[in-house]
């Protein structure tokens, strides 16, 4: 099928955020056509940022997270068939297998399963061990933890805080570790990570920064600490593994695709013809950085939709976003527009670190990256189109 014809049929691999967003971007457009959605999970598609915040702490039932009500998701006049992972994918053909066995075939496929989370050696099978991505993880980790017990989270990034932020709330004895020297301070900088830092300490988190795990100790058939590459053990009753993720390309090794790191597209978001994808799992190349990248947040995933769902329609449409970040820890809402690469200096331009609200544009080799606020939100998206004109997004 040439890409310049509209597809009679559509199949989306992932029914989460991304593939939700593609599917009611064709229907907003008047697209009338076939829309498969395949989902592994056998939920309704939900929202995953507040997995580790509202749903985790139980302020939200899981019902809440849900993206849709079921007589919107009616109203697209989808099939959603969900709880069936797909296992390969037909380039050529654009036939998809699921493991029950089901093969779809469309005239075109999107590709939206996103992440994997990375784990530790040996944490498969030991109880009270876990990582934080699905709804299942989310109600899981919470039920271990409303049981009492010593929480070590693994992995000082945006989950491992978020994570050890929330179950501080409910009032679990929290021990944050990780490589770094400080919370985030590898996404957002010194200024961020050193008062991340504080903040955590603060609100009764115990840190230990700058330091490897060896490995898990387990008794029972149960998690009992984490073991430290210095041979020390933090006990634990419960341990979170916050390490990062990989996209979920397994089912795609022997597609032909290049997933390398995430499914390599051009700037249309095309992997092959009549094969696109979206979301955490897309590698694409911005024409305006003249670069490659993979964002992986649900505010990529929703506008990289609209892009895929044009391009399906034959809009021939690039995708150039400037990249959008946030994080919600206790009281503090960060939000950040841009790239903060290592080395970017921040310079406060608005309020002030120790009034806990600031604005700070981030700067390398005298060039603005990106902008970030510290409870005030609304400043730094002023300051967005200034971030977006100096790098060219």
């Amino acid at each position: 099928m040439p890409d310049d014809v509209v597809p009679d049929d559509v199949v989306i691999v992932g029914a989460s955020a991304g593939g939700l967003a593609v599917a009611e971007a064709l229907r907003r457009k008047g697209y009338r056509g076939g829309l498969t959605l395949l989902g592994a999970e056998s939920h309704p598609p939900y929202d995953r940022p507040p997995l580790s915040k509202q749903v985790l702490s139980g302020v939200w039932a899981r019902e809440r997270a849900h993206l849709r009500q079921a007589d919107e998701l009616s109203a697209l006049e989808a099939d959603f068939l969900l709880g069936d992972p797909a296992v390969r994918l037909d380039v050529a053909a654009r036939e998809v297998l699921t493991a029950s066995g089901r093969l779809l075939r469309a005239r075109a496929v999107v590709l939206a399963t996103g992440l994997a989370p990375a784990r530790l050696q040996g944490q498969d099978g030991l109880a009270g061990v876990h990582t934080l991505r699905t709804m299942g993880d989310a109600l899981g980790l919470r039920e271990d933890l409303l049981d009492g017990g010593r929480l070590v989270v693994v992995g000082e990034g945006v989950l491992g805080a978020e994570v050890a932020a929330t179950a501080r709330g409910m009032g679990i004895d929290v021990t944050l570790l990780g490589l770094g020297d400080a919370v985030l301070a590898d996404q957002l900088g010194d200024l961020v990570g050193g008062m991340l830092t504080r903040l955590h300490a603060e609100r009764g988190v115990r840190l230990r920064l700058g330091v490897a795990v060896e490995g898990l100790s387990g008794s029972g058939g149960r998690v009992a600490g984490v073991r430290l590459t210095s041979g020390e053990l933090l006990p634990a009753e419960t341990v979170v593994v916050a390490i990062g993720s990989r996209p979920a390309t397994g089912w795609l090794h022997g597609s032909g695709l290049s997933v390398r790191d995430g499914v390599r597209c051009d700037s249309r978001c095309r992997a092959a013809p009549g094969v696109y994808a979206v979301g955490d799992l897309a590698s694409w190349h911005h024409e305006k950085l003249d670069r490659r990248l993979r964002l992986e947040n649900r505010t990529n995933a929703v506008e990289q939709a609209q892009i895929v769902a044009a391009n399906l329609l034959g809009e021939d449409r690039p995708y150039v976003p400037l990249p959008y970040f946030w994080t919600d820890q206790y009281d503090t809402r960060i939000r950040a527009h841009g790239f903060f690469p290592s080395g970017a200096l921040a310079d406060v331009v608005e309020g002030d670190p120790e009034q806990n609200r600031f604005v700070a544009l981030y700067h390398l080799e005298g060039k603005v990256t990106g902008v970030l606020g510290w409870n005030m939100a609304k400043a730094a998206r002023l300051h967005r189109s200034r971030v977006a004109d100096a790098i060219g997004a």
